[in-house]
């Protein structure tokens, strides 16, 4: 990093000489746990890629899937209604043309039984006059009572003039007892009033049979719906499914308004089982096409293939391990006891020069280390840089969130400002209250302005919420100084002067970025 020199170390003789047969052994402890580690990260980092290729193409191929199934089912969905469509449409041009009181029913009626012969997803054709009174169909036996006024698509085109073709929702025919979908329009008499109308139905059971052929998972879902959600088909066919809406499903309020087309992974309303949808409006009758498999289908033998890759790693890792525990037991034996004298020596100097909450380091640390560090860099010609920190709107979290809850932010916002310091002769410290420095040494300007950038992102990117604060959460503003002191005179006052001058102009530029005396940035 630009400015951004490794200090030298300060040693101290005492600490030297009792430590100087630990330093060999440690060294050697290091490096025999990284390269295990680098080995096991290596094996992980392979495999975790490998996994994940193997996911993100499990989904991909699922997509290609969903999306032709979803197309097909359209094309196949259009294809069947649009040849009833032609059909009614040229029967009503020659029934509206004879007239539907001097009709020939038994040539309509030949007729009728023909064109139904022809098309397999036909049910039924009928013809019902003004009164909803059976004129003509392809069937031999009329049913009793042979009236269809209470029928909703035979009073919907009763009172309303639209002369093109409507798809109704399913219904239970009555001369069979099967399940249809109405495909109907409207017949006129010359002067344009109501003569009754013309019927094509669909059976149900056309399309389940088509659906049937498709060989998907069994909790995998083929739909046809109306525009408005009502349920026409479904696979797998449940009756009593037939019927229900879709309008409160995702698809329907999320996708479809802003797509015709598309693929969506939600979960089901009628079963909440989660799946990767593919779906379709038709293009020329308000209906709409799903085409989902199950996500467990499709992560299914890629959790196998996980499970077994597990299987291996964790066997490797294991050997390694084994290994590895046996080159480093000498070595630990032999470190047991300097370390334990080392720690027992840190932990006294860590109490006396390190903050309870947040661990780092205190007031009384920086008093210390800014004397050395000034001389270090006057002998040396080197640079040396100041941040100090403020949590913005503390107060004001304090009082919303209480004490417990400030020390809790502030312990986060300590822990995030020791991870952007990386360098060991850096240090960090909290300063007092939600104030915090963090001493640089050997470091110009523009490290120090990096790593500041650094600190405020990482306490961001903690994401604690501050309802008080205008964006919502905790942030922090910084005051950035460099000095040489080979070549100016410097002071621990003066260090911690400048910066504070530039943290109080950071507050008054907004907050939430670092002020140094030659630029601010976010």
């Amino acid at each position: 990093m630009l400015g951004r020199k490794q200090p030298e170390p300060k040693t101290d003789s005492s600490v030297e000489i009792s430590s100087a047969k630990a330093v060999h052994a440690g060294a050697t402890f290091r490096l025999t746990v990284s390269f295990m580690l680098v080995v096991i990260v290596a094996f992980v980092a392979v495999e975790g890629w490998r996994t994940w290729r193997d996911y993100c193409s499990a989904f991909a191929s699922a997509r290609d899937s969903v999306t032709n199934l979803a197309r097909a089912t359209a094309q196949h969905a259009e294809d069947a209604i649009r040849q009833v469509d032609v059909l009614t449409a040229a029967l009503g041009e020659r029934v509206e043309g004879d007239g539907l009181q001097r009709i020939n029913v038994p040539r309509i009626h030949k007729l009728l039984v023909q064109q139904s012969k022809i098309m397999p997803q036909l049910h039924g054709l009928f013809i019902y006059g003004a009164d909803g009174q059976w004129i003509v169909t392809d069937k031999e036996v009329t049913p009793e009572p042979a009236n269809n006024a209470d029928r909703d698509y035979f009073q919907y085109h009763r009172t309303h003039n639209d002369r093109n073709v409507r798809i109704g929702e399913v219904i239970r025919s009555r001369s069979t007892d099967d399940l249809i979908i109405p495909i109907s329009r409207r017949i006129n008499n010359p002067d344009g009033s109501f003569a009754g109308v013309l019927l094509g139905t669909i059976k149900v059971s056309y399309f389940v049979g088509y659906y049937g052929d498709f060989k998907i998972d069994d909790k995998g879902a083929l739909v046809l719906a109306m525009r408005s959600g009502t349920i026409l088909v479904r696979r797998p066919f449940i009756a009593s499914v037939v019927g229900k809406s879709l309008a409160k499903s995702e698809i329907f309020k999320r996708y479809l308004p802003t797509s015709n087309e598309g693929v969506a992974e939600v979960k089901a309303v009628i079963d909440d089982t989660e799946r990767l949808y593919g779906y379709r409006a038709l293009t020329t009758y308000p209906l709409v096409v799903e085409a989902g498999l199950s996500r467990e289908s499709i992560t299914a033998p890629w959790r196998r293939d996980l499970l077994k890759t597990g299987f291996v790693l964790v066997f490797l890792i294991a050997v390694l391990a084994v290994f590895g525990l046996i080159v480093l037991s000498q070595l630990r034996q032999r470190m047991v006891m300097e370390r334990e004298l080392r720690l027992a020596h840190q932990a006294m100097r860590s109490m006396a020069l390190t903050d309870s909450l947040t661990g780092l380091g205190n007031r009384r640390r920086l008093d210390s280390a800014l004397l050395d560090e000034i001389r270090l860099a006057k002998r040396r010609g080197s640079s040396l840089s100041l941040i100090m920190l403020d949590v913005d709107y503390f107060k004001r979290y304090n009082d919303k969130y209480g004490h417990t809850g400030g020390d809790d932010c502030l312990s986060a916002v300590g822990g995030a400002i020791q991870q952007a310091v990386k360098r060991p002769g850096d240090l960090a410290v909290r300063y007092g209250g939600e104030e915090f420095t963090v001493l640089l040494p050997n470091t110009d300007s523009a490290g120090a302005k990096q790593v500041a950038q650094d600190i405020l992102e990482a306490i961001r990117s903690l994401n604690i919420e501050h309802s008080e604060h205008p964006l919502g959460k905790v942030t922090a503003s910084a005051g950035i100084t460099t000095s040489q002191p080979s070549i100016e005179e410097v002071t621990p006052a003066t260090l911690l002067k400048s910066a504070d001058a530039q943290l109080y102009s950071a507050k008054q530029r907004g907050r939430n970025l670092w002020c140094s005396a030659e630029e601010s940035a976010r």
